[in-house]
């Protein structure tokens, strides 16, 4: 069993050059400068005057001081298991082998997340994510598989730890949902799940069907990125058309059975956003309306427009050869990305949340 400790302590020391190699590539030296320049800049006299550029510079030096110490932390975390091995080698005592072993996983680990974070590097990514859910054609079906996403991204932020706040639902008409929006609270919340934006095409035995034959169903996964409210975006009033309406939905306690829900159709584009979970009508109003504005600035990026008002409304058709993702449960167990290839068997880990896989191929496609 002192093989397993010699095995253990080889692949922590072949680390060191990973995480030397890691080091270059958060140019650790580098962040160490900046935050000593900025660190100079808090002391100038003037500083405080400019408040907005004061906050965004303490900003920076909180983000950059907290890469470092996590790097930091992870390099005495690796030189303390090498300790642990030689310590229980020397000692021949194997009652050390599996927190050793479980050292290792946890770095291994730990550093295969720092390495994917460095290329979450976009302008948003930071940013936390406003995600969407429609079924495609299909009447239960597809509302039926909008829901089982729902709960697939939703156990994807309780497994990764970031907080999700449902903002509204529709129930589907016999099961499953009509339209879902959740905010995912976190860092980089953003940067992951922009991978998953697009239409996720689902085969299976419908359960809905009594003869049991297979079907296909689609349904789409909207992402955007939770912008700032700079006073920026400016929407007239004349161009909303706003309804409320009681609040439905499977959101369970989640969702006040009252009247105060809202809608809102931005009329120019045929944008429409909803907001249910608020306390009062004001409330649903003023999230539905952040939500718009994100929506906006969201396709002004991507359509690299000059201002809001060339946005005309286009909508990507869910349906077959526009998905992202297949995920068949007959006649086999499989899930695999039309993007990047990667592929992963267990359906039914996936479903649960795994999708880790998915989300790291995509960042490591779009890095090269």
């Amino acid at each position: 069993m002192i093989i397993a400790l010699e095995d253990a302590k080889y692949k922590l020391q072949n680390m060191r050059a990973d995480m030397a190699e890691l080091a270059s590539s958060l140019r650790i030296d580098e962040l160490r400068e900046n935050v000593a320049k900025l660190e100079e800049q808090t002391m100038a006299a003037d500083f405080w005057g400019d408040q907005e550029n004061s906050s965004k510079v303490l900003q920076t030096i909180k983000q950059t001081k907290d890469k470092i110490e996590a790097y930091e932390a992870l390099s005495a975390k690796l030189e303390d298991a090498i300790t642990l091995a030689e310590v229980a080698i020397e000692e021949q005592d194997e009652s050390y082998i599996e927190e050793v072993e479980n050292e290792l996983k946890e770095i291994v680990e730990a550093e295969e997340k720092m390495r994917i974070e460095i290329l979450l590097s976009g302008e948003y990514d930071r940013n936390n994510a406003i995600v969407s859910f429609h079924p495609g054609a299909g009447g239960t079906e597809a509302q039926d598989w909008a829901q089982m996403l729902y709960r697939m991204y939703t156990r994807w932020c309780e497994r990764r730890g970031f907080k999700y706040k449902l903002i509204d639902w529709l129930d589907g008409e016999e099961a499953g949902l009509k339209s879902a929006t959740i905010m995912v609270e976190g860092v980089n919340a953003y940067g992951y799940l922009k991978s998953e934006n697009g239409v996720h095409r689902l085969v299976r035995v419908s359960p809905f069907d009594a003869s049991g034959r297979r079907q296909t169903s689609f349904a789409s996964v909207e992402v955007m990125p939770e912008f700032e409210d700079d006073g920026k975006i400016v929407i007239n009033e004349d161009e909303l058309e706003i309804t409320a309406h009681r609040s439905s939905g499977a959101g369970g306690q989640h969702i006040n059975k009252t009247d105060s829900a809202i809608r809102i159709l931005h009329i120019p584009t045929g944008i429409v956003v909803g907001c249910q979970t608020e306390r009062s009508q004001l409330q649903n109003k003023e999230t539905a309306l952040k939500m718009l504005k994100s929506k906006l600035m969201e396709i002004k990026a991507q359509e690299k427009l000059e201002k809001i008002e060339d946005i005309k409304g286009v909508k990507t058709k869910i349906e077959w050869g526009s998905q992202i993702r297949s995920y068949v449960f007959m006649p086999y167990t499989l899930a695999k990305d039309t993007r990047t290839g990667y592929e992963d068997g267990n359906i039914n880990a996936v479903m649960d949340g795994e999708i880790d896989g998915f989300i790291n191929a995509y960042l490591k496609m779009n890095a090269k």
